[in-house]
């Protein structure tokens, strides 16, 4: 028997053998045969679109108010997302439930889910409205969207420390400390012509009334809301100069009670017609009105900003739509087809950004007030009417 030594350079030495048999026969081909062709690549896959986040900040009515920010958060969410939230959580919509969205001539504009991704802060007090506009940025959202006048200057504020991002402010220009608008290359502003539709349902519950008092209630007393109460009051004078318009401001837009009490004192006053532009102060105007139609007495109320007749269906006349919805969805569409710029928007109802919702509830003579409803709005497109949008442009003073 060999010694160890011996053995240990036996077995290294036949391994050696092994290894170089291998390469040989590795190395050696059969004649004619051709090489083998290397396996073919995959063919890479086309880069993916960039999800595009959206970041909305609403204000302090925040989501459920049935009016403003809910239809904001329409256009991001339902329109541009095609999502909706349940218990806490995005799932996708039908699109049966988009397609009921799309009522009177939106149905032709082409509103399709964008592939968006929404991200929603809401505001409780005017002080979230910077911070949360910040915070998008911070999170990297590739547009943020700012929801009513009162966030005007947070949005400037943030919009200056960071031009790379890119804003939209809907219901406010941008403001200098001298009081003059003015724009900003990241932030495109929406502003809406709310005298236009205001005029066509006051025209409308000049005509419905049966008591000659109708009756206005407003949310903050502020520039913005006065344009709501100006065209309504011009537009009573339209259709019946002999009524009587009143006035009332709760001084918040998220004071549902307020907005009830103020409803009941003008229905007990004898309005029988009550327009609200109160944020979510005009839901208690609505309650209020439901109510008194439930003690049998002859009143209606007509909604604001979205369609509020599936709040009260027996109760609510008609609502003077703002489409806060589709000015939010347009400015996501610019943005994923890169034609998002700064700048000043003004939608009214030459450019289908206000409206009025179907009136479904009758009255005596409903089918010609709708007529004559339909003839100012022509009027109003075509220029010949010019729509009052501040009460001093009225004759007769509002009563309180």
């Amino acid at each position: 028997m060999p010694p160890p030594s011996s053995l240990l350079r036996l077995s290294l030495l036949s391994a050696l053998v092994l290894v170089s048999g291998c390469k040989k026969q590795s190395e050696e081909k059969p004649a004619g045969t051709a090489p083998t062709a290397a396996a073919p690549s995959a063919t890479p896959e086309a880069p993916k679109a960039k999800e595009l986040k959206v970041g909305l900040v609403t204000d302090v009515g925040g989501r459920g108010d049935h009016s403003f920010n809910d239809s904001a958060l329409r256009g991001v969410e339902l329109w541009a997302a095609g999502k909706k939230l349940e218990s806490g959580r995005y799932t996708d919509a039908s699109p049966e439930e988009l397609k009921e969205t799309l009522v009177q001539d939106l149905a032709s504009r082409d509103i399709k889910p964008l592939g968006v991704i929404p991200v929603v802060l809401q505001s409780k007090v005017a002080e979230d409205y910077e911070p949360n506009l910040q915070l998008m940025v911070d999170q990297g959202v590739d547009l943020t969207v700012g929801i009513g006048f009162t966030s005007e200057s947070a949005m400037e504020t943030v919009a200056k420390r960071n031009p790379d991002a890119k804003f939209v402010l809907v219901d406010s220009a941008i403001v200098g400390a001298d009081g003059k608008p003015y724009t900003l290359p990241n932030v495109r502003t929406v502003v809406f012509r709310e005298e236009q539709g205001s005029f066509l349902v006051g025209a409308l519950a000049g005509l419905a009334t049966q008591s000659g008092k109708l009756g206005f209630v407003g949310g903050m007393e502020v520039p913005l809301i006065k344009k709501f109460e100006t065209g309504f009051r011009a537009g009573v004078a339209a259709t019946n100069p002999k009524a009587t318009v009143l006035v009332n401001y709760t001084g918040s837009f998220d004071n549902v009670a307020a907005g009830k009490q103020v409803g009941q004192d003008m229905v007990s006053k004898g309005a029988d017609v009550i327009y609200q532009a109160a944020g979510s102060d005009g839901l208690g105007v609505i309650q209020a009105v439901k109510e008194a139609r439930a003690a049998k007495k002859n009143v209606f109320v007509i909604g604001v900003d979205s369609d509020q007749s599936p709040l009260a269906p027996e109760a609510v006349l008609t609502s003077m739509v703002k489409r806060v919805d589709l000015a939010v969805y347009e400015a996501v569409r610019d943005l994923r087809d890169g034609k998002l710029t700064g700048g000043d928007v003004v939608l009214g109802l030459k450019e289908g950004g206000i409206t009025y919702a179907p009136v479904r509830l009758e009255f005596p003579g409903r089918e010609a007030a709708v007529q004559k409803v339909e003839e100012l709005r022509a009027k109003i497109v075509a220029g010949e009417i010019q729509v009052p949008s501040h009460p001093s442009q009225l004759t007769a003073p509002a009563t309180p």
